[in-house]
């Protein structure tokens, strides 16, 4: 009876609390003002430090001909032979660079799988990837090896220019929209570090900036 009592009293005090509205505390505070200041760094060596950190692998591209070459150089260096990706049209782009490093369809028994990215978030060093993709949402997760190419265009400096950009540039927002800061990693065994147990083991990021010729 008395636990009926005391749940009957707590009910009771909900609802009168329910009941009284409370004020705003801080009417004026603009939940869209970012609470970080922005880098002294230009945007693309902030990236490049924060992707580095967290055991990502950054190569900088001064167009797309130095891609190709840098492309084909890691691919070489470490004998892949099963490279998987679905970038058909930014592909196809590619061809007057002789570049075609697609050798398999199936991405469960490839060595490295190429993908694009939406954006890439300088202060945390993050890849953005979304289902609305060519890649999907698998390609980057499956391989044991992800490597993403990224334009200087797609480069912001926080989670939240990320996301105002989907809303600005896109009717519907993708079904998922994912955040890569480097390979996975995990400490759930004996709090001991291990990295690639869930996703790829290694992440590279062959940045290209297009305003070099």
């Amino acid at each position: 009876m008395e636990s009926q009592g005391a749940r009957n009293k707590i009910l009771k005090k909900i609802k009168q609390a329910l009941s009284n509205s409370v004020p705003i505390p801080f009417p004026d505070q603009n939940a869209t003002t970012s609470i970080f200041s922005a880098t002294e760094h230009e945007l693309t060596v902030a990236f490049a430090e924060k992707f580095t950190e967290l055991a990502g692998k950054f190569i900088y591209c001064a167009h797309e001909g130095e891609l190709v070459v840098k492309l084909d150089n890691l691919i070489k260096k470490n004998n892949w032979e099963k490279i998987y990706s679905t970038e058909a049209n930014w592909l196809a782009t590619l061809d007057s660079h002789d570049f075609n490093p697609v050798t398999t369809n199936n991405l469960a028994t490839c060595d490295a799988a190429i993908t694009l990215c939406t954006h890439l978030i300088a202060r945390t060093g993050t890849i953005v990837l979304s289902s609305q993709q060519e890649s999907g949402r698998v390609s980057s997760v499956y391989a044991p090896i992800h490597i993403c190419v990224a334009y200087s265009h797609q480069l912001v400096f926080d989670i939240a220019d990320s996301l105002q950009q989907f809303k600005d540039n896109i009717e519907q927002m993708p079904s998922m929209i994912s955040f890569a800061s480097g390979p996975s990693r995990t400490a759930d065994i004996e709090k001991t570090l291990v990295v690639g147990v869930h996703g790829p083991k290694e992440v590279y990021c062959f940045f290209v900036d297009k305003g070099i010729a």
